[in-house]
């Protein structure tokens, strides 16, 4: 079993187990509440689910693209959860997670994710479909551009998405880590310099 921990859109949290499936989601579309919800969300998952930290694998999160503070709120509880219970850290795009939901559905065909980046930008990424272990094959992205400069494609079908589903990502997990495949390393998907940035040296008084 995997806790799956997302915030790179709105808030979402799952328990999945790879013959189980979802077990546990909760979830919130709000921008502006992750570090008041994760806690509670990841508690509510655990109880519902009838999970002990014990029992769990492995923490998947969502490593974006998603902007600078949301996004590190999910990856911060993730890591100190997984710190805290002894379980080593699944890192995935958050791209890769909403396709693997709109595969998962039944869908097939190529995609085109479209994720919230503010500023009056989107993330974007595009899919071809799914290989030979239901693993989402990724052609494009993530990637960052006005709307305007979304790349014209007329045979995909487009998913705009509000949040991450974290049963979905958490599955996601669940399959590459069975069939082998690497994970993303630490370093978030920001696509963009945070707004708070360290100022430089004091200058020299004279």
């Amino acid at each position: 079993m995997l806790l799956a921990i997302d915030t790179s859109a709105g808030t979402a949290v799952a328990v999945v187990d790879r013959e189980g499936g979802v077990l546990a989601e909760a979830s919130s579309a709000d921008t502006r509440m992750h570090a008041e919800v994760i806690g509670t969300m990841i508690a509510t998952v655990l109880r519902e689910s009838g999970a002990a930290a014990a029992a769990l694998s492995g923490v998947a999160v969502g490593m974006g693209p998603g902007p600078f503070t949301g996004l590190r709120v999910g990856i911060a509880a993730a890591q100190a959860f997984a710190q805290g219970a002894g379980l080593p850290v699944l890192r995935l795009g958050s791209h890769d997670g909403i396709a693997a939901g709109f595969y998962g559905s039944g869908a097939t065909g190529p995609l085109l994710v479209v994720t919230d980046a503010r500023r009056r930008e989107l993330y974007w990424s595009t899919f071809s479909g799914v290989d030979g272990d239901g693993i989402p094959v990724q052609e494009n992205g993530p990637a960052l551009s006005r709307p305007d400069g979304l790349p014209d494609l007329p045979a995909y079908r487009r998913l705009d998405a509000d949040e991450v589903p974290a049963g979905a990502l958490g599955l996601l997990a669940e399959r590459m880590s069975a069939a082998g495949r690497g994970f993303l390393g630490p370093a978030p998907l920001y696509l963009r310099s945070p707004d708070v940035t360290v100022p430089g040296a004091p200058k020299r008084v004279s």
